[in-house]
Formats: C-alpha cells, structure tokens, sequence
C-alpha cells in the first residue's frame, strides 16, 4: 500500500464507487445469521428500503425495520485472509447499505481484504437501548464468520470490525464486551469467539457522555479491547470527544491505537470526498494501519 496524490485519491474513489454498484448487484444475497428468529424476535423481516432523498447526490440507501439480521458477503478477488465486518450507521433507526456498507467493501476488497456488510435489526422509532440488538447482531456475525474461515479462505485470527456513525458505536460495545456474549448462546457457530482482532471506529456517534465529561458509563474500555483505529472530524456535532476519549483510555492502556481528527469534514462522509476538507484522505492513513495488523502477531 502506497501513498496516493489528491489526483490520484478521487481516481481511486471514482474506481472504488463504481465497483461498489457492480459488488451491490453481485453480491446482494443476505445469508441470515441465525437459522430462524434472533433472540427475542416473533418476525423475521428483511426490512424495508426507504425512498432516496432528491438532495442526495450519489443517492444512498437506507433500510429500515429490519428483524433478520444478516451479511452480504464481498469476497475479495485476490484474499490475503484478513476480514472486516462492517456495521453501517443510521442512528439505530436505519442501516445505510452503500455509503456506509458496499462502498466500504469495495476499499477492502482493493487490499485483498474480504468483507461482510451487516445489516442489524433496527426499527424506525424510538426505543429504549437501541444499540442491544446491533451488538447481538454484530457479536453473532463475528463468530459466523470465524466459524466459516476455512470455506472463506480466512485467517480466523485476522477478523476485524469496522463501524461508522451508530454503527461505530455499536462496533465501540463490540470491542468492549471481551468474551461476554449479550444474547443465550444457542449453537456451535456461539461456540467462535465474538471479539474482532482488531477494530475502525470512524466518526463513532455518542461514545462521549456529557455528564461525567468521559466516555457512556456502561463502555469499559480494558487491556484485552483490539487495537483500534479512529477518525473524526472537529466540526462533527456528534462530538469528535468520543473518538479522543476512546483513544485516550487505550494509550493509558498501552493497547496499540491510533488517532485521526480533521478540522472539518462533518459526519457521514463514509469514503466519499467533502468540499474544502481533506476527511476523504482518512483510507491511506487505514490502508497502511491495517497492513501493519497483518504482519502483527
């Protein structure tokens, strides 16, 4: 992995949004991560896709009431045998499948990194603990996919999790719950660990808790969470003190980490370049941090 120009950059992101469309056709199958209902479920919906807003351009695509959760599997051409799972945001009303799942995907596969794109239960209201059952989905996704490493030709010990926006807090909870599983065990895929090796939090939404000034109370952050990658924006109103908290309890830790804050850029950016700010650049920063977790041992 190399440095790459601005010029270059957007070449890079064009290639990567138009082979984002043709993996979103190609690789469109949902593979349910538990046989019937997830824990405390009566239903099992795909979910429903809302209507694209006309001030979108790229247009992007949100999906709601969603009670089957599952995986769309983007294989990479050429696999190195490292993973991502990627946990898109949406505020834990909605998943966004392309800005913030396959477009994703299609930068991982680039560097030889298979990708799994979760689509978690969500409802379009109001509910109390709205990141439980993203957490369920997330830690059931993880150990299916380190339960089907060898059929995916994958390291089992190179499985990552990548969340953005709500998504990112979910992944956050993820690599804080260690080995504690949130929902019954039910099977032998509970059987594979549900930590990630390793982890990206970019633009995590509300890790920071304004009452204590530090992070949620309930998001203990301890010697054995992954490594970590994060990126924010200073003039993200979801605050960029999320991300600067959570970095700053793993370097008290000695958890190997690191650190992006952009002046600007906002929130919801996924890989998509924004006017006046250099955000978009965050990849290079991750490309080179993701090869140096796979020559870790």
């Amino acid at each position: 992995m190399h440095k790459l120009t601005p010029k270059l950059r957007l070449t890079s992101l064009l290639l990567t949004l138009a082979l984002s469309a043709q993996s979103l056709h190609a690789n469109d199958e949902l593979l349910p991560l538990w046989p019937q209902h997830a824990p405390g479920e009566s239903t099992m919906d795909e979910g429903r896709t809302l209507p694209f807003r006309e001030t979108e351009t790229p247009r992007v695509t949100r999906i709601t009431d969603i009670t089957r959760p599952a995986i769309t599997i983007h294989p990479a051409s050429q696999p190195n045998g490292m993973a991502v799972l990627i946990l898109p945001g949406g505020a834990f009303r909605r998943v966004v499948t392309d800005k913030e799942g396959s477009e994703i995907a299609a930068w991982l596969n680039q560097h030889g990194i298979t990708a799994f794109v979760l689509r978690y239960r969500v409802v379009d209201r109001d509910v109390q603990e709205p990141w439980k059952k993203p957490l369920q989905d997330a830690q059931r996704a993880i150990s299916l996919i380190r339960s089907r490493a060898s059929e995916w030709q994958l390291n089992p010990n190179r499985i990552g999790v990548a969340g953005f926006s709500a998504g990112g807090q979910a992944a956050a909870r993820l690599l804080c719950a260690g080995q504690h599983r949130s929902y019954p065990a039910s099977d032998t895929v509970d059987q594979q660990s549900p930590l990630p090796d390793f982890g990206l939090l970019i633009y995590p939404w509300n890790l920071w808790d304004e009452k204590s000034a530090g992070l949620l109370p309930e998001l203990t952050v301890d010697a054995s969470c992954p490594p970590t990658f994060l990126v924010h924006t200073h003039d993200d109103r979801a605050s960029s003190l999320s991300s600067v908290m959570f970095y700053a309890r793993l370097r008290q830790l000695n958890v190997p980490a690191e650190l992006h804050v952009f002046e600007t850029g906002g929130h919801g950016y996924g890989l998509r370049p924004v006017a006046g700010s250099q955000v978009s650049s965050w990849t290079t920063a991750a490309e080179n941090w993701l090869t140096r977790r796979m020559a870790a041992r």
